[in-house]
């Protein structure tokens, strides 16, 4: 204590120094003084953040205008993601300002072109001839480059997320990162990363491509997500997507754009200078994407981007059977999320061929008709006055309707986040388990979320109804060629 005392020429005698007294140089002192002056700066004693940002211009039509209108040819969700990540890149207002950033696979996910047309960020630029230099589609490094190609390092290319996402508050330039990877290798290895995103406040997109455990087909089990939803729920927050379509998945990065960077209403600071007040803002969206091809349908007339957002809305009202329909009573509703959505509008047909009918719903976020849910919960419970409120998922599909069957590519945890909102006789079907085979048509019927499935559940809930008698259940669901005695996936 004598040499400490010593080396810092403290005014303590040595008769104290066995109390260990502690040492303030006054109020007046020139160190004092000092820490003040810096706290101040800072804000005040209670640590703050001040965010100088200005918001963005909103999306121009053009950018998105082109996925309302559907496509005959199949394409998957992933490729609509690439055309649409080009178009923001050459929005002359926002381009400049998307940060594409790969930790590997950039040609899978179909991002190639933009190897070429706005470089990968090199600080030396090219300093080799690669090996593809004399294809249309090359790879081309240059110091000017806005792609983020980290080589095989999820952890570097979260790193770089962090930074881009969190611009706007550390430099006062409002950036909108895209980390794009395979959905299995993002939560599942750096959600330590993701947290701390999170915990930043930090702003992005957030995209797993080659999502589900079905549709990825070729790579092994490793590769085979059904789970990352699951992980990305806990995130308070975050907004978590499954888009089927590519309208849906346009409407959403639109509306995550004017969110996150967009409508936030200036206030001044305690200093006098102007500051933006964002908190509302401070989120970041995962967006799961998919590599199976089919046709896009056209984005319905009287869909709003509202409806999208919130998680659920209605895609195919129930056909008119006529007198081909068998039974009476409110349509079936079949659920579907991601790919999965197909095999629910499959199913439709399936039952109106048994004259029953039904009506197609999609599910684009289980993740925020949950929030809505726990939020409704809550208002509910703080003002036991007042009419009670009704959550989102549950105005969508009240008790009073049909037989409800979910199905998706994802661990049926991820549906059952809404499942205290819903009807008891939901039947929900999803991938627990291992799984793997030679066609998505053979692995969908192993984990029975396939077409037949779906309508062999929604026969099988209304007979357990008594709508439909169980005789004719049971020769219908061996039409459909399922096997009772078929393994169970989770205990393969």
């Amino acid at each position: 204590m004598r040499v400490f005392r010593d080396r810092l020429e403290l005014p303590i005698p040595d008769d104290r120094l066995h109390d260990a007294p502690y040492y303030h140089p006054g109020p007046d002192s020139e160190e004092v003084r000092y820490m003040i002056e810096r706290r101040a700066a800072l804000g005040g004693p209670v640590p703050r953040r001040v965010v100088r940002a200005a918001p963005l211009p909103s999306l121009r039509p053009e950018v998105d205008a082109e996925f309302t209108l559907g496509s005959e040819m199949a394409v998957s969700t992933t490729m609509a993601f690439g055309r649409l990540l080009r178009n923001l890149i050459r929005d002359p207002q926002i381009g400049s300002r998307i940060v594409p950033i790969v930790p590997d696979e950039a040609r899978t996910f179909g991002l190639d072109p933009l190897f070429k047309e706005v470089g990968i960020y090199a600080s030396g630029g090219q300093r080799y001839e690669p090996v593809d230099s004399d294809l249309v589609l090359s790879y081309r490094e240059a110091k000017n480059g806005q792609v983020l190609e980290e080589g095989i390092t999820e952890a570097g290319a979260t790193a770089s997320l962090q930074a881009a996402a969190t611009s706007y508050a550390t430099h006062g330039v409002p950036l909108i990162p895209f980390y794009i990877f395979y959905s299995m290798f993002g939560f599942q290895r750096t959600g330590d990363q993701f947290w701390a995103l999170a915990d930043e406040r930090g702003r992005g997109f957030v995209m797993g491509a080659t999502a589900g455990r079905t549709t990825l087909m070729g790579e092994g089990l490793q590769h085979d997500d059904g789970h990352s939803h699951v992980l990305a729920s806990v995130i308070p927050n975050i907004r978590a997507y499954d888009p089927g379509y590519a309208y849906e998945l346009a409407s959403i990065v639109r509306e995550g754009i004017e969110r996150m960077y967009g409508h936030v209403e200036s206030r001044g600071d305690s200093r006098g200078e102007e500051a933006l007040d964002a908190s509302s803002h401070d989120v970041f969206y995962y967006i799961t994407l998919y590599n199976e091809n089919y046709p896009m349908p056209k984005r319905p007339d009287d869909l709003t981007d509202d409806q999208i957002a919130r998680g659920i809305y209605r895609l195919l009202e129930a056909p008119a059977l006529g007198k081909a329909a068998r039974v009476k009573g409110e349509p079936v509703r079949l659920v579907g999320s991601g790919s999965i959505l197909q095999q629910a509008v499959a199913a439709r047909d399936l039952l109106a061929e048994r004259g029953v009918p039904a009506e197609v719903y999609s599910a684009t976020s289980f993740q925020q008709l949950r929030a809505d849910g726990l939020a409704t919960d809550r208002w509910n419970r703080l003002n036991p006055a007042a009419k009670l409120r009704i959550p989102h998922v549950a105005e969508v599909l009240p008790p009073s309707g049909g037989q409800i069957v979910i199905a998706t590519d994802w661990i049926r945890s991820y549906p059952d986040l809404v499942a205290p909102w819903l009807p008891q006789s939901r039947i929900v079907l999803g991938t627990d388990g291992f799984g793997r085979s030679d066609t998505r048509e053979t692995l969908r019927r192993l984990f029975e979320i396939d077409a037949p499935h779906i309508a062999a559940a929604a026969l099988v809930g209304m007979g357990r109804s008594g709508a439909v008698a169980t005789a004719e259940v049971e020769a219908a669901v061996r039409e459909l060629g399922i096997d009772p005695e078929a393994p169970d996936p989770l205990s393969l």
